[in-house]
């Protein structure tokens, strides 16, 4: 991206700089479906101990700018449209390195979005509204709730806030990913066509998973979980998901939880049970029937 000489920018003065900012990923979703009362698409939030890392090298004697890897244009876009807000020179190199895989509904694409905003920030001592934020989000795509220091319900097609919802009790994760990539924005524009007593079971889940969160009641958060994955096979089907939910129950877990809109899915599991060693041991052994990586994640408690 070259620097436009038709701007007047913020270049007098101005030293090279550099920040650093990282958000985390979320293993898909606690909950994501259509509700029946606003009739808007919504989800949960799950947020778990991965990252992605940006850093941005500024210097307002370079002339463009660019991004590594060289694919992140969304990243590109949202940098250079925050530079110019700003009344600086759309110039510097961003560097982004992301723990999550692309394509697979781990909220890779919105973890870099909110790492850059978060380097910028570092870079030139900037202090971002979040409300700015998504209205820059919403121009490029439907976006995660991952800006946000815990779990939210969030209207990620209007890329609004819905509510926040707290934090999250430990959980482990025991995960395979299906294979392949999803185009998330296509699957989002994508209607979908659930009825009207779905769109009130999902008014009840969205509920009782609120309700859950706040007394943190893993037992509570992993139905809300199962039945959410359930209910998601009617437009984006994981073919391994009856023996998923069987293995949860062989090892007594928690229940289970699956990327939406991606590919992943997996066992939930309490890691304050006494009995959590030989669950994890049975589940990796059990799942490796699917997969041979066998992944864990583990939910970020913010602690």
């Amino acid at each position: 991206m070259r620097l436009a000489q038709s701007h007047s920018y913020k270049i007098q003065g101005l030293i090279p700089a550099t920040g650093k900012g990282k958000t985390f990923g979320t293993f898909g979703e606690l909950l994501q479906g259509v509700g029946d009362k606003n009739g808007l698409d919504f989800l949960v939030t799950f947020p778990i101990q991965m990252y992605s890392y940006a850093t941005f090298y500024f210097d307002s004697k370079m002339n463009s700018l660019k991004v590594n890897p060289s694919h992140k244009k969304k990243s590109l876009q949202f940098i250079s449209q925050i530079l110019i807000d700003h009344g600086y020179p759309p110039v510097g190199r961003l560097e982004i390195f992301s723990e999550m895989p692309e394509g697979k509904g781990l909220a890779s694409s919105s973890a870099d979005l909110v790492a850059v905003a978060r380097a910028i920030e570092d870079c030139l001592g900037l202090k971002l509204s979040t409300t700015y934020l998504l209205s820059l989000m919403r121009e490029i795509e439907p976006t995660d709730g991952v800006m946000y220091k815990g779990v939210v319900s969030f209207y990620h097609r209007k890329v609004e806030l819905c509510r926040f919802l707290g934090t999250l009790p430990p959980l482990t994760v025991v995960g395979i990913d299906e294979g392949g990539e999803i185009d998330t924005v296509q699957f989002n524009d994508t209607p979908k066509p659930f009825t009207q007593i779905e769109k009130k079971e999902y008014d009840f889940l969205h509920q009782k998973i609120t309700q859950a969160i706040s007394e943190q009641d893993v037992e509570s958060i992993g139905k809300v979980s199962t039945r959410s994955a359930q209910l998601n096979q009617k437009i984006r089907p994981k073919r391994l998901l009856d023996s998923i939910i069987q293995i949860s129950k062989d090892v007594e877990g928690v229940g289970v939880a699956v990327a939406h809109s991606g590919t992943y899915l997996g066992i939930l599991l309490d890691p304050r049970r006494q009995t959590y060693p030989s669950q994890l041991e049975q589940a990796q052994k059990l799942m490796g029937q699917f997969s041979e990586d066998v992944m864990l994640f583990h939910s970020l408690t913010f602690e």
